[in-house]
């Protein structure tokens, strides 16, 4: 009987041997998996820390360039409204020169332009009045065979004879029509004009400044509005525009 149970005990220890030896193994591969399961959970977060440094650095470092972004926006704003400044004070300084170069032009060119309601013109020309200024009624003219109203004195002359300036003024056209001829214009100040029709040989332009007695031309043959009443000046004066009597001002 007890050798009979003396071998299954051999079996029995054996058996447990295995299995001691079975759980060694398993608990030193355990410990091995586990110790390669920390260290790849730990590079795993080292990794994640450090990406998560990095986001947080690329986060501190945009608003440095948005700040820097807005610097040089600012800048630029600031150098356009200087330029802008610059240019307007540049035009302003250019228009300020223009207008006193204006005003001294004025003022060397024609310091007697004034001509008032009070002011008096010279005569033209040496000569009998053939047609006299009259808007309020028309009046016979020969050549035209016809009565219409007549906005100027026509004054007979020879032809040849010096046309001189009435007052002090500015030449501000000459134009020639078929009526009139080479017409003069002549602004003597204040919203008065004088226009001197039927003239030749012009030794003045446009923007002279010209004293009273300067000659403005010379008389010359008639237009065909005047053949019939012969050689004249065509003497008209205006007033903002509107037609007045020359006689009004003329000295006697």
């Amino acid at each position: 009987m007890n050798k009979r149970q003396r071998p299954a005990r051999k079996r029995k220890g054996a058996t447990a041997a295995v299995v001691v030896c079975f759980v060694a193994a398993i608990a030193i591969v355990g410990t091995y998996t586990f110790r390669d399961y920390r260290k790849t959970q730990q590079e795993q977060q080292l990794a994640q820390a450090e990406e998560t440094n990095e986001t947080k650095e690329e986060k501190t470092e945009e608003p440095t360039e948005t700040a820097n972004n807005d610097l040089v926006i600012n800048t630029t704003e600031n150098d356009d409204k200087q330029n802008t400044d610059e240019n307007s004070g540049d035009t302003a300084d250019g228009a300020a020169a223009n207008e006193n170069q204006n005003t001294q032009a004025t003022a060397g060119s024609g310091t007697s332009v004034h001509f008032t309601e009070d002011s008096q013109l010279l005569w033209p020309v040496n000569g009998n009045i053939l047609m006299n200024y009259s808007m309020d009624k028309t009046v016979y003219f020969s050549t035209l065979d016809q009565y219409k109203y007549n906005p100027a004195l026509v004054i007979s002359g020879a032809e040849g004879d010096q046309v001189i300036s009435a007052a002090p003024g500015i030449i501000k056209s000459i134009d020639v029509s078929a009526e009139t001829g080479t017409t003069v214009n002549v602004d003597i100040g204040n919203g008065y004009e004088l226009f001197y029709g039927q003239l030749k040989e012009v030794p003045v332009k446009v923007g002279d400044y010209v004293e009273a007695k300067s000659v403005l031309g010379y008389i010359s043959q008639p237009t065909k509005y005047y053949s019939v009443e012969g050689s004249n000046v065509y003497f008209e004066m205006r007033k903002d525009g509107q037609p007045v009597n020359p006689m009004e001002y003329l000295a006697e």
